[in-house]
């Protein structure tokens, strides 16, 4: 009889930290409808907390709990843009602006490269007015 007791506790207290984790997780993907400054579990929204804890508590899963809040918000309440549409250029904008900025650098070095072994191989006696020049830093000392 104990060991039954102990099982069902055993269950309930497991049930009960997969609904937290699952209401943690809606809460950290739907932005604060308040203020619009943040997610719900960093801004702490006690009204949808609530809705959302009733909502799970309800067997609801996360897409639905996520597609209620989107039809009754729109989409700007979803955390991250969904990946479809324009939408995916947010996605994949970083990636271009990184891979061209990785470019642009690349393509510097490789031109500081070659501009530096230039002068290096260059003799001063192919500078024009080079002795005009020198002359006059001379002077200068």
């Amino acid at each position: 009889m104990i060991k039954k007791i102990l099982i069902s506790i055993f269950f309930v207290v497991l049930s009960a930290d997969e609904k937290n984790e699952l209401i943690i997780d809606i809460e950290k993907s739907l932005m604060a409808t308040c203020c619009w400054s943040g997610t719900v579990y960093d801004h702490g929204n006690k009204e949808m907390e609530v809705q959302i804890a009733s909502m799970v508590s309800r067997g609801k899963s996360k897409p639905e709990v996520l597609n209620y809040f989107t039809e009754k918000y729109g989409e700007r309440v979803l955390s991250t843009p969904v990946v479809e549409g324009f939408n995916i250029f947010a996605w994949l904008a970083p990636v271009f602006i990184s891979l061209i900025g990785l470019g642009i650098i690349i393509t510097y070095m490789k031109i500081g490269k070659t501009e530096i072994s230039a002068i290096k191989n260059s003799s001063n006696k192919k500078i024009k007015y080079n002795d005009d020049i020198e002359r006059e830093l001379k002077d200068l000392d």
